[in-house]
């Protein structure tokens, strides 16, 4: 109302001064008119004040615009900010991490996760990257009775393995596999290798392996030491074997059809630090065959060999073959000492099969060793027959692609509430080093039971009643006893 005032008190003296008859005495007329022209100038200008401050108070009291969709919904939900310390790893978070929240991280960081045999697999969002931890725990105890000698009479434990390691691949093709193991408190490298695969047709693939490789060799001899049905490995594959042992550096290819597998590979030594001297060199295949293959029930036959040039630091062929169990070293069969070897050759042959939840593998093998000067070959010579049966209605673990044993499908796991997988077995093996002259020999028969408590968690019992004759080393002559071991396992 102030400013009303003003405003019509400054349009009276515009007036005034404006219009010079007003400078003079007006007349009665003059100023009655005046006062009539001022009160409509008056209420035109109050009417249009009214109307401005209307709409003022209008605006101020209706709600503000909302703004643009887009940029309310990036105040809502800022974009996710991910650390790249590892992108194939979804971040870790409190352990109450909103579900929502982790969602939505492993699709901006644009990872899957399967979970399998007790670890995650990662894998891109795209599926060109895979990445999977693995490992194994074997834990054994050993007891042996009934020697005639109190040193055999023993009770040890150990760790079978103790392995961590990693597999992962790029793509449909390349691929690779790394594992240490830390039994026995020593860090050892095992598996380590790079790996190409392909399709040569719609039936056949192949891949190609360089680094150091597992022997593909004998049943048992390919089969890991996590899936084989016994404790310990039967004589063809712990006897009949490289001097370097289970491991080589080199490469190795490997053709796959519907029914059969065929590898070869050429290696050299274990990984040490030892460069003054060549590598002995070994070059090995096998072969395996399904002639007969039906829903539950299968034959094999396979076939095996290699052929190896000793280093010169390599040239001792001496040999003591554990025969009652990994973890009692008393209990073995001895070459003797045997110096000056050149080169061996060592081959083998498998015949086995299933039927239902029965199976049945048979194995022999024969090793020459060559040696210098005129002194002649040394044979070694073993065989093993073995079988077992799924009390709870499992097939045997066997894998057609690669002619072994690998992991049961167990078909009631214990963590779901069932009884899990019962597996009895049976085996015979015998070991012959007599064509040396301080060479012995011996055999063992073991019966057992397994419990799968899942495909990848089992406990195992083994009683094996063995029998040696050594010529040489601290227990000579005909002996025998028993020695009862158990595991527990777990591979993941």
């Amino acid at each position: 109302m102030t400013s009303l005032m003003l405003r019509n008190g400054c349009a009276a003296l515009a007036l005034i001064a404006a219009t010079p008859a007003l400078a003079q005495t007006p007349s009665a007329e003059d100023l009655a008119a005046l006062v009539k022209a001022q009160a409509a100038e008056i209420a035109s200008l109050k009417a249009r004040l009214d109307k401005i401050e209307g709409q003022a108070l209008a605006q101020a009291a209706a709600p503000a615009p909302a703004p643009a969709p887009q940029v309310a919904q990036q105040q809502a939900s800022p974009p996710l900010v991910v650390t790249p310390f590892a992108p194939q790893i979804v971040p870790p978070g409190p352990a109450d991490i909103d579900v929502g929240q982790a969602r939505a991280i492993a699709r901006e960081v644009g990872v899957k996760t399967e979970w399998g045999a007790g670890l995650p697999v990662f894998r891109s969002a795209d599926g060109v990257f895979t990445y999977k931890p693995r490992g194994r725990i074997l834990v054994d105890v050993s007891s042996t009775m009934g020697s005639d000698y109190k040193g055999r009479n023993t009770t040890t434990t150990g760790m079978r393995a103790l392995r961590l390691g990693l597999e992962g691949g790029v793509g449909p093709h390349f691929f690779y596999q790394f594992e240490s193991d830390f039994s026995e408190n020593e860090v050892d490298i095992v598996t380590a290798f790079l790996g190409w695969r392909n399709r040569l047709s719609s039936k056949i693939d192949y891949d190609i392996r360089a680094g150091h490789l597992f022997n593909d060799r004998a049943f048992e001899g390919s089969t890991g030491s996590d899936s084989t049905p016994f404790l310990e490995r039967s004589t063809v594959s712990t006897a009949i074997i490289p001097q370097r042992g289970f491991y080589g550096i080199g490469i190795m290819g490997r053709m796959f059809g519907p029914n059969w597998h065929a590898s070869v590979s050429v290696t050299g030594d274990r990984i040490d630090g030892e460069q003054a001297t060549n590598d002995s060199r070994t070059a090995s295949f096998r072969a395996h065959w399904n002639p007969i293959r039906t829903d539950r029930s299968l034959l094999h036959v396979g076939a095996w060999g290699f052929d190896e040039a000793l280093s010169a630091a390599a040239t001792s062929l001496t040999r003591s073959t554990v025969i009652g169990g990994r973890f009692n070293g008393a209990v073995r069969v001895s070459t003797g000492e045997l110096l000056g070897g050149r080169s061996t050759t060592g081959y083998g042959v498998e015949l086995g099969g299933y039927t239902g939840s029965l199976w049945v593998m048979g194995e022999a093998g024969r090793r020459v060793a060559r040696l210098t000067g005129d002194r002649p070959d040394f044979e070694s010579k073993a065989w093993s027959v073995s079988t077992g049966f799924f009390l709870t209605g499992e097939l045997p673990p066997y894998n057609p692609r690669l002619g072994s044993f690998g992991q049961p499908n167990v078909l009631h796991p214990t963590f779901d509430g069932g009884p899990g997988a019962i597996e009895l077995t049976a085996r015979y093996e015998n070991l012959d080093y007599t064509d040396l002259v301080l060479g012995g020999d011996g055999w063992a028969a073991t019966v057992g039971v397994n419990w799968y408590l899942n495909s990848f968690t089992r406990l195992q019992l083994n009683g094996i009643h063995w029998r040696t004759d050594n010529r040489a080393g601290a227990f000579t002559g005909s002996d025998d006893g028993q020695t009862v071991s158990a595991r527990v396992g777990v591979t993941f």
